[in-house]
């Protein structure tokens, strides 16, 4: 695996190389892959600046398209100075031409957007303003803060700025899949091998939901260009947003004509229909196109959501962010865009902006009968009776983007696993595994077997149709011991009814008096318990090069202690547990040294899979009480590791905002 910097972006469109710019000048390392970027939104695009002429509602959408208009004169006067380019920006207003005839719908769009800056042209006056237009045009609106930029130019202009500070682009690179472990991404698998960072980005546009299941979809859009002859006076001076086509003169003498949208997923190039389409629209709009030569057609893919707006911000993974679903606006937000995920990304830093293109919103109530809500970390979560919010939140959360606990191919919901052991009656015993909401219960073999006292009856105590067994080897002192008594085991459970259970805890403990696990042996009867077919899970010190030695000769599990057997020190092994969870590939299960819930939560916060707890309950003054208490622990601590904690920071940062306060006295 090769770490090549802090940050690595999928996807070398406009918003790719934007905020890759973005991120450098913030001191960060960083790099783009890019597979091709040819048929992508950004090559495509005509560079309109238009969130008025387009009609954009009053909404969220609107603004974060006007904020994003007002960073473009100073945003493309940096990257020109970083590069001598020119970027093609340009404000030169934008006229919204309106017919006399046929649909006016994009007329009236434009009239109920309430535009800001838009001043309405009669006939007289939009013919004076622009001559040329088709004797149908009745008037328009003209948008004087509406701009464009060339769209090729700019992205030039972008790639060179990220070279010239260091951005390592990779092009023609196909990223194939984001290799992620316990909420975390660790790595994208590519067509050049395995690359890793701190944090991800997926901007891969039309193709995000190749790699992340988002509402992402193409939507092609065909286009062409045209010469102006240089005979024709006054050349068309404005950009013209009309009726099913736009047309965009450039400086140089070209006209950009476009664009269709078709739902056709990723057919590529050209078709006679499209031109056709394009060049009919365009000349009732500007009749004087039917003579001018043709220049160019070319076609790309926008990436379309269903409600027309981007997906950015937060993702389920904690280091994983997305910046995909611009549609149509791909080049007019892609300063904020930049802006925006940057100081999310470095600073975890969110804009209230952000809050209303969380990928959340396209995750709807499901219709289980339980009655759950199917959300994800972050979703708005609606209810059905405003007199009781509180009560349906606790039952409804359901985080879809947290897959079960799946040892050995075997799915629990339950991440709390319980002992039999130490308890003062099996009643008590019987209770307490039932408030814990557990499903896997681990049993001594050699203390059954032999009836040891507190494990009389234990086997006819307990539902095994509900509850799935998991024999260990408590007791035995070396390496072969342990194999015996996990194949007793083995029996044991298909005694009773668990005939597919091959699950063992194994340990192998010869000291006496802090119950250390011995490592060598437990390796040695890992390796073979293995090759007999069983699905090891087994005890260990907190070692994580045993951890990954063991994962790798094949355990289901590695089960780190926190602290001695019993000892109820909580985690006094946290640096080391936090490798080890870093690093597996596996479920991680904390085992041993737990007291208290906060203990349990803080195991599960550092990103556990699972816990195993026996003495914290069984010791308690009220056992039951206890298993119910670590139940909650284990959820919450899990909760809050899919949710992610803020940084830790060496400074105060106010909860409240400190503008807009009052410092003045009133009389």
């Amino acid at each position: 695996m090769k770490i090549e910097s802090d940050i690595l972006i999928v996807g070398g469109g406009i918003i790719g190389l934007s905020l890759a710019v973005e991120l450098r000048l913030l001191g960060s390392t960083v790099t783009v892959i890019s597979r091709d970027s040819q048929p992508a939104a950004t090559m495509a695009a005509a560079g309109m600046l238009a969130p008025e002429a387009e009609g954009l509602p009053a909404g969220p959408m609107l603004d974060l398209a006007l904020t994003s208009r007002a960073l473009y004169p100073e945003w493309t006067r940096k990257l020109e100075e970083l590069t001598g380019l020119s970027s093609g920006y340009w404000p030169c207003g934008i006229l919204a031409p309106v017919y006399k005839q046929g649909s006016s719908r994009a007329g009236e769009q434009v009239r109920n957007s309430s535009a800001r800056s838009g001043i309405w042209l009669d006939f007289e006056a939009i013919h004076q303003c622009q001559s040329g237009l088709g004797a149908d045009v009745i008037g328009g609106w003209w948008f004087p803060e509406d701009a464009q930029v060339d769209s090729r130019a700019l992205a030039r202009t972008l790639r060179a700025a990220a070279e010239a500070l260091g951005v390592n682009i990779m092009e023609g690179v196909t990223v194939e899949g984001i290799e992620q472990h316990q909420g975390v991404a660790r790595a994208v698998q590519t067509s050049a091998g395995k690359f890793s960072a701190s944090q991800y980005v997926l901007a891969a546009g039309a193709w995000s939901n190749e790699l992340w299941p988002l509402p992402v979809y193409p939507k092609k859009g065909q286009m062409l260009s045209v010469r102006v002859p240089p005979e024709i006076h006054p050349p068309l001076r404005r950009v013209l947003f009309g009726e099913q086509t736009y047309i965009v003169p450039r400086r140089d003498g070209q006209i950009i004509i476009g664009a269709t949208s078709e739902d056709v997923g990723f057919t590529p190039q050209n078709t006679p229909a499209g031109i056709q389409a394009l060049l009919a629209n365009a000349i009732r709009l500007y009749p004087a196109l039917k003579d001018f030569p043709i220049a160019e057609f070319w076609w790309g893919f926008r990436p379309a959501t269903p409600d027309e707006m981007p997906i950015l911000g937060a993702s389920p993974m904690q280091n994983l962010t997305f910046a995909t679903g611009h549609y149509r606006n791909g080049i007019l937000l892609a300063p904020i865009t930049a802006k925006l995920l940057a100081d999310y990304i470095l600073q975890q830093k969110s804009d209230p902006l952000l809050d209303n293109f969380h990928y959340s919103r396209f995750y709807k109530p499901s219709d289980s009968p339980n009655g759950k809500l199917a959300v994800y970390p972050g979703a708005k979560i609606s209810t059905t009776s405003a007199t009781e919010p509180m009560q349906v939140l606790d039952r409804t959360i359901d985080i879809l983007s947290d897959r079960p606990l799946t040892i050995a191919g075997k799915t629990f919901n339950s991440r709390l696993m319980t002992g039999t052991g130490k308890y003062r009656n099996i009643e008590e015993m019987q209770q307490s595994i039932a408030a814990s909401g557990c499903q896997i219960v681990t049993v001594a073999v050699r203390r059954v077997q032999s009836n040891a006292p507190g494990h009389e009856g234990l086997a006819e105590a307990l539902d095994w149709k509900k509850i799935w067994m998991l024999p260990n080897t408590a007791g035995c002192k070396t390496a072969d011991e342990a194999i015996r008594v996990a194949r007793l085991g083995r029996e044991m459970a298909k005694l009773l009814g668990q005939e597919d259970n091959n699950f063992v805890k194994l340990e192998v403990i010869p000291d006496g008096k802090y119950l250390l696990p011995d490592p060598i042996g437990t390796l040695a009867a890992a390796e073979q318990l293995v090759k007999e077919g069983f699905a090891v899970l087994p005890y260990i010190n907190a070692d994580p090069m045993l951890a990954k030695r063991l994962e790798e000769v094949g355990c289901a599990t590695v089960m780190p202690l926190g602290s001695p057997i019993g000892s109820g020190q909580g985690l006094k092994t946290v640096a080391n547990l936090e490798i080890i969870i870093e690093n597996a590939g596996i479920p991680v299960v904390v085992d041993a040294g737990i007291g208290t819930p906060s203990e349990a939560a803080q195991a599960m916060e550092l990103g556990a899979d699972a816990l195993l707890i026996n003495t914290a309950i069984a010791q308690a003054k009220h056992p039951p009480a206890m298993a119910r208490a670590m139940n909650l622990a284990a959820e919450a601590g899990r909760l809050a590791y899919l949710a992610g904690r803020i940084p830790v920071k060496s400074k105060a940062s106010a909860s409240s905002p400190l503008t807009g306060t009052i410092t003045g006295s009133t009389s």
